[in-house]
């Protein structure tokens, strides 16, 4: 069960260019397979949330992030795991994202965001960028 493990400490950006947003959906055969969500990922021992994000962004969209602020932080447990999620606002610093490490990638206007299935740990931060 979930719960009886430590959290797992998540990075994801949010990343935003001229009013949409970039969303990835993940890779089938992963966790949450098929969902669609901000990129980022899990942070490996010893490694900062900046770091895990930096080099998640990488591994996944081939591009390079400036991170602006933490925005939002959320505690959720699947059944598979127990996320302690970190959302931070980032801006793209080179190169234009590709899916290189999920399915696909998309740039959504805030009011779309409600028309992708996301996993339940983002809903919160979906309703708050879908009101603008």
């Amino acid at each position: 069960m979930a719960g009886d493990r430590a959290p797992v400490a998540v990075a994801a950006a949010i990343i935003e260019r001229q009013g949409r947003y970039l969303i990835a959906q993940r890779l089938s055969n992963a966790a949450l397979g098929g969902l669609w969500e901000f990129p980022g990922g899990k942070c490996r021992k010893d490694e900062t949330l900046e770091h895990c994000l930096e080099r998640e962004i990488l591994e996944e969209l081939g591009v390079r992030i400036t991170i602006r602020k933490l925005e939002r932080r959320v505690s959720h447990a699947y059944d598979h795991a127990h996320v302690d999620l970190h959302f931070y606002r980032c801006e793209l610093a080179e190169g234009e994202p590709a899916p290189l490490g999920c399915q696909a990638v998309r740039w959504v206007l805030p009011s779309e965001l409600s028309g992708f299935t996301f996993p339940a740990a983002n809903q919160p931060l979906i309703e708050t960028l879908s009101r603008g």
